[in-house]
């Protein structure tokens, strides 16, 4: 198989090539459990588990490592506005982000570290580069030299004499530039034990941590969103690397997802909350428009656009249960080279469309025989997207629906009769039902 990836330090395409022959280690970049996910977050989740079904349908074992940030300042300065302890946000947010990825059909990842459950790894790793001459302390602090480290701005193309300081100001920097491997305790905020002083991890050092831990030195595929090549993937290259890991071989960064041309923000009630789209569509559909596009590409989202997105998809989907083959068949060639090059998914949608118009073309003439060859296509090419309709995820998920359908009808029906016979009280207590039959519908998914 020759998925070609796009590797952002030579700024080339070239086909893949696993570290371990047979094993494809990728690392994504999870959630930061501050607040519910949201459809910008949850494209990266999609466009990962298209790849991770890629490379295990092209013959490969993959293990895949999805991290979860539960320590952060977003999350702390949450935590001390609302008075509560830091777990009380993080846990119920990760379990919306579980549910969520179960939803939209993602496949689990092979390992999920918690960064709290890895602070002695991020403590051995921060005195590697403490031994080496790569940090330093200051005042409690302990900070990664940029300087120390020739080959900084590579992935991002930036040179270090050109740019700003950090994110953090951070107190005793021997360079504005350098960032935080670990921060000092502060009053209110969890802090964990270390000889230099109590505190807690730097952002950027997490995920180095956890990465070393499940996949090894080095291993084959860092994934996240655009947005995260400078700072954070540029620091976790120069602290892994300094520490004398090969770290990651190839790069692969999704776009970004913006709304009315700005950026979808981390807030707690969010309009484009991943639980509030799904009210309004079915999550395969949700799932459809976020793959639809190439990965790389900028999306702006619209509820407008998702609609229309669900219009094309249910056209593939009426054709597929119309049909109902039994099976998905074998993938057509040209879909794999569609796949092979860049996960090129416009293309491979398109040739999705092309064969439903030929198989709809075949049953409005009769020929059965191409009707179900084409329909094998097709599943055999939505099966590998997450998307086939006859799969035991979807399958359930419509099976559900219709029960609540029906419980719906039944429900209004009796609404109906009852105010026809003057049983006011009765009627409104059936409406009301009616208001959660619908609500039900709308949100079941499992």
């Amino acid at each position: 198989m020759g998925l070609r990836l796009y590797d952002t330090f030579s700024r080339s395409v070239r086909d893949f090539s696993p570290r371990i022959p047979g094993i494809a280690s990728i690392y994504l970049c999870g959630p930061t459990v501050v607040v519910p996910p949201h459809v910008g977050q949850i494209r990266s989740q999609v466009n990962f588990d298209i790849l991770h079904r890629w490379l295990a349908y092209s013959g490969y074992r993959v293990l895949f490592c999805r991290n979860v940030t539960d320590i952060e300042d977003k999350i702390i300065s949450r935590s001390l506005s609302e008075g509560v302890h830091w777990w009380r946000i993080t846990d119920p947010v990760y379990r919306s982000f579980e549910s969520t990825y179960e939803a939209l059909g993602c496949l689990p990842p092979s390992v999920e570290p918690r960064a709290t459950g890895h602070i002695p790894e991020m403590l051995e790793l921060i005195e590697q580069l403490l031994a080496s001459g790569n940090a330093y302390v200051s005042d409690g602090d302990v900070y990664f030299s940029i300087s120390s480290f020739p080959a900084y701005g590579e992935l991002s193309g930036q040179r270090p004499s050109q740019m700003r300081g950090g994110e953090e100001p951070g107190h005793g920097k021997r360079d504005p530039r350098d960032f935080a491997l670990w921060k000092r305790g502060r009053p209110g905020e969890p802090v964990w034990h270390a000889r230099w002083g109590d505190g807690r991890p730097g952002w950027h050092l997490e995920c180095s941590a956890m990465a070393r831990k499940y996949l090894g030195a080095e291993f084959d595929i860092h994934g996240g969103g655009a947005n995260l090549i400078f700072p954070h993937h540029e620091n976790e290259i120069a602290q892994s690397r300094a520490a004398g890991d090969g770290f990651a071989r190839f790069w692969i960064h999704n776009g970004p997802v913006t709304h009315r041309g700005e950026k979808i923000r981390k807030v707690a009630k969010n309009p484009l909350a991943v639980h509030t789209l799904l009210r309004r569509i079915r999550p395969v559909e949700l799932r459809y428009y976020l793959a639809a596009a190439h990965y790389r590409s900028p999306m702006e989202f619209s509820v407008g656009a998702v609609e229309e997105s669900a219009v094309a998809y249910r056209r593939i989907e009426r054709f597929v249960h119309r049909v109902a083959v039994a099976a998905p068949g074998a993938l057509p060639p040209q879909f794999r080279e569609a796949m092979d090059h860049d996960l090129n998914l416009p293309q491979a949608i398109s040739l999705i469309h092309a064969a439903v118009n030929e198989g709809n073309a075949a049953l409005d003439s009769g020929d059965v025989l191409k009707a179900a060859r084409k329909c094998s296509d097709v599943r055999a090419m939505l099966d590998v997207l997450g998307l086939d309709p006859m799969s035991d995820h979807w399958a359930r998920e419509t099976h559900l629906r219709e029960v609540a359908g029906a419980v719906l009808h039944v429900v209004r029906n009796l609404a109906e009769a009852s105010a026809e016979r003057g049983e006011f009280e009765r009627a409104r207590i059936m409406h009301r039902q009616i208001d959660t039959a619908l609500k039900i519908r709308q949100r079941v998914t499992l």
